[in-house]
């Protein structure tokens, strides 16, 4: 029998470890995404991300506000459901823990609750004891947040959830942006020149880890993690295969690759190479950039350009793969990132005459590590490396994606 209430210290009037360890931090950060999770039932949402950004403690940070409130009015605290599922083995151990706590909250006479399920993904076949309780209209009157770290498994997953989903959302967590990282370092969203570039400096260090800002992850963390997201897909991938191929991107950068080359200076296939860059896409570490003029369409026989999506990241990435990294590459990445955050789409453009580093629909943006006499078009903002905090500060995104069966 599932063990469901040391998760719940709430249910015994304990507070929770991971709150109180949290209220002895230097850098405290709420994070913006968890107001943008669906409460109204019924809901599933889906909470995606790389390991180490947080997840678990927003989670956890959104159950201490909402118990809050609800006692306030006479609100039973067994509404409120959490389940860290990585001691699960399979879909019907998962089936286990949530059919014990439905008759537990039947025991208290609870019509409605709120589930949070953690680290699901480490369940083989999980979705299915969901989609069977969901089937069954065991959560009709229910909001289900289900989180991962494995995000390519959750990714693939959340498709057999059409239809299944009610008002729920899909939210990716990544490493925090140059704003809210600006806004957490200096207790102000007021953008002010000194400070900012002060501030990127320090950035292009940490990334956007609050975890590593408060010196509870260090790089080899990030890298254990990737290790063992590789480990855990359903079709194994090799760690090594994967640091030779990171540390190929990092090297060549910000040059546009083919998978063909990649290949060849890993010693892989052109097939292998792009199932890797697939994975590690879906993984959130690495984001494709492919070749186009305005923004609107892919070119796609161009080679492409890669990123890896947070500093920190890229600085990890670099010493497992023991090549170099410049900081003129983490301008560039910095703005690309942050870019796609806020289009969800990024392309790149380049021509006899110049190059231009990120093209999202309306906008086209070269990031500029020196002096330059080439001539841009009116319509391409060229950015110096000075420039590059105040332009990032200004950006701002949301966490919610859309999928197309939503």
């Amino acid at each position: 029998m599932p063990d469901i209430v040391e998760y719940n210290s709430w249910w015994v009037h304990e507070e929770d470890p991971e709150i109180e360890e949290w209220e002895e931090l230097e850098h405290k950060y709420i994070p913006k995404w968890i107001k943008e999770l669906s409460l109204t039932p019924f809901s599933v949402n889906f909470v995606i991300g790389p390991r180490r950004v947080g997840k678990t403690l927003g989670v956890k940070l959104l159950i201490e506000r909402l118990l809050r409130e609800r006692l306030k009015k006479g609100s039973n605290p067994y509404e409120v459901f959490y389940y860290d599922c990585t001691i699960l083995d399979t879909y019907h151990d998962l089936r286990e823990v949530l059919e014990e706590y439905l008759r537990l909250r039947e025991a208290k006479n609870i019509k409605s609750s709120l589930i949070f399920l953690d680290e699901v993904t480490s369940v083989r076949s999980w979705w299915k004891a969901i989609i069977d309780l969901i089937n069954r209209r065991k959560f009709k009157n229910d909001v289900i947040t289900i989180m991962g770290s494995v995000s390519v498994n959750l990714d693939r997953a959340t498709s057999n959830f059409a239809g299944r989903m009610g008002s729920g959302k899909v939210i990716e967590v990544m490493p925090l942006g140059f704003r809210e990282y600006y806004a957490l370092l200096n207790k102000t969203e007021d953008y002010f020149s000194e400070l900012g570039e002060e501030t990127f400096r320090g950035y292009l260090i940490t990334g956007g880890y609050v975890a590593y800002l408060n010196r509870k992850i260090r790089k080899a963390d990030i890298i254990g993690a990737i290790k063992a997201d590789l480990r855990s897909l359903e079709r194994e991938k090799n760690p090594e295969i994967a640091r030779e191929i990171l540390g190929t991107i990092i090297s060549r950068a910000p040059s546009p690759l083919s998978y063909r080359e990649i290949g060849e200076e890993v010693g892989i296939n052109r097939g292998t190479a792009r199932d890797y860059i697939e994975v590690l896409s879906e993984l959130r570490t690495v984001l494709k950039i492919p070749f186009s003029e305005r923004g609107t369409k892919e070119v796609p026989k161009k080679n492409r350009k890669f990123a890896i999506r947070d500093p920190l990241m890229a600085r990890a990435f670099a010493e497992w793969a023991h090549v170099k990294l410049e900081d003129s590459v983490l301008y560039e990445w910095a703005v690309q990132e942050h870019l796609y955050r806020k289009f969800r789409r990024m392309y790149y453009f380049r021509s006899d005459r110049y190059e231009i580093d990120a093209v999202v629909p309306d906008m086209r943006v070269e990031v500029k590590s020196g002096s330059s006499g080439r001539r841009y078009p009116r319509d391409v903002v060229v950015l110096k490396g000075s420039d590059v905090p105040r332009f990032l500060h200004g950006i701002d995104y949301r966490s919610v994606l859309d999928y197309p069966f939503l």
